[in-house]
């Protein structure tokens, strides 16, 4: 293989390289990037160059101008850093930075390397339904065209009704034959003996021994009876004679029709929320951006139908566009129940039938004095969702009265879909949203 192909795919392999997404996550410039494609910034692998050895080898190939010097580098014809390809410019190798480009993938693709690297194992139930189809022919129905009866539906059960009802014809015409004994006292004794015999047939039995001259005093009791006669079973009559006939009925029948298949569409809502009182400064906004920004686009990816609302609060809540929710500051106050109510109001759009939830909310866990036991925590227990996930982020450690997280991870122990992370800086994202993402209910 030739220097110009070696160069070629060494540039591939650069090209190639795959991003770190915790190190995007925690460090990378989320901007670039929109809901349906994720542009990750990549560094380029250096390109190899090749130098004479310091070792003199010999050889018959001469450099321009000359023998090579030790340590001088070899230039390679039509190298596309050449201004005319002819491998005549002069240059300083090794002089500039590292090159960095972009790796783009659409979120689905991000969430299966999210996946990947956090260990995550996420996998969406369809709810809402979108389409019934025909399956294979196994529900069973009474009625039907003659094409799809089930026989072997229909002869079970006529052979469940003969081994049931049959009896040993024989066993009975003895019983008959017991000193003093009429047709009742015969059928009583059969049936404390589960002989399912009929008394009818009982006095057709009476009537024919009579015919054939047969002494009706062949047993002195019914113990007598028992003790000298065997009762016969319906296999082992089965055994011997063989299954002469199956007594089948109209109400066996049974007929096959195709399984109805729900087919689900997997789709999604997810509400974010976010505090903008006036504590919440940049560094903290920066926080809340980075961790939903990841998360925002890894539902995208792992849903067929993905729905984002944003909520903004301060003391009152409102409903904002994605391109207003992270920039947003208030100089109000705080009341974190303010923003549940209007997720609620919100999610009403959305039926917890059809829908998978999600409720992420972020601040740095200060709160307006009894409102997240008296209030919040109520709201979160009523709004059905896959999952209530807190970020709290607090870059210089919890102020005396950030008790949010805290409170909500006190009195919602007893749920398993709701989850508090911290992030107190860029390096606590990717451990948060493992920690949400691993929580989620169903």
């Amino acid at each position: 293989m030739g220097l110009r192909e070696d160069l070629e795919r060494f540039r591939e392999i650069g090209d190639r390289r795959r991003p770190d997404l915790a190190e995007f996550i925690r460090e990378g410039d989320l901007s670039g990037s929109s809901r349906d494609r994720v542009r990750i910034p990549v560094k380029l692998v250096d390109l190899p160059s090749f130098e004479y050895s310091q070792r003199d080898m010999g050889g018959v190939g001469q450099g321009q101008g000359g023998t090579p010097q030790p340590g001088q580098p070899v230039d390679v014809p039509g190298d596309p850093g050449d201004a005319d390809g002819d491998g005549d410019e002069d240059g300083d190798p090794g002089e500039e930075g590292g090159e960095h480009d972009y790796y783009e993938m659409d979120p689905e693709e991000f969430a299966q390397e999210l996946d990947e690297e956090l260990g995550l194992d996420l996998e969406p139930k369809g709810k809402r339904v979108v389409e019934e189809v025909e399956g294979d022919f196994t529900e069973l129905t009474r009625a039907g065209p003659n094409s799809t009866l089930d026989f072997e539906q229909l002869f079970k059960r006529g052979l469940k009704r003969k081994l049931a009802t049959d009896f040993d014809e024989g066993y009975v015409r003895e019983a008959c034959r017991v000193a003093g004994a009429d047709a009742r006292d015969v059928f009583e004794f059969c049936r404390a003996d589960n002989v399912l015999v009929s008394l009818a047939w009982i006095r057709d039995a009476y009537d024919e021994l009579a015919a054939e001259g047969v002494a009706m005093d062949e047993y002195a009791d019914f113990d007598d009876f028992a003790d000298r006669v065997e009762r016969e079973t319906v296999s082992a009559r089965i055994r011997r004679d063989g299954l002469r006939d199956v007594p089948f009925r109209r109400e066996d029948e049974r007929y096959r029709q195709p399984e109805v298949i729900e087919k689900k569409q997997k789709n999604v809502v997810v509400v974010n929320i976010r505090d903008v009182s006036g504590s919440m400064r940049k560094t903290k906004r920066e926080l809340v951006e980075r961790t939903f920004t990841p998360l925002d686009w890894y539902l995208t990816g792992k849903y067929d139908e993905a729905e984002f609302r944003y909520v903004a609060h301060d003391a009152d809540a409102w409903e904002v566009e994605r391109g207003e929710f992270f920039g947003i500051r208030s100089g109000g106050g705080t009341r974190i129940s303010s923003a549940y109510a209007l997720a609620a109001e919100i999610l009403e759009e959305y039926p917890w039938s059809e829908w998978n939830r999600y409720v992420f909310a972020a601040g740095d866990s200060e709160n307006s004095s009894n409102d997240t036991v008296e209030n919040v925590v109520p709201l979160m227990r009523e709004i059905p969702a896959n999952l209530h996930a807190y970020v709290e982020t607090q870059p210089g450690g919890n102020t005396i009265n950030a008790t949010h997280a805290e409170e909500v991870e006190r009195e919602l122990a007893d749920r398993d879909n709701v989850v508090v992370a911290r992030v107190a800086g860029p390096e606590d994202v990717p451990d948060a949203i493992r920690k949400i993402l691993s929580t989620e209910g169903t």
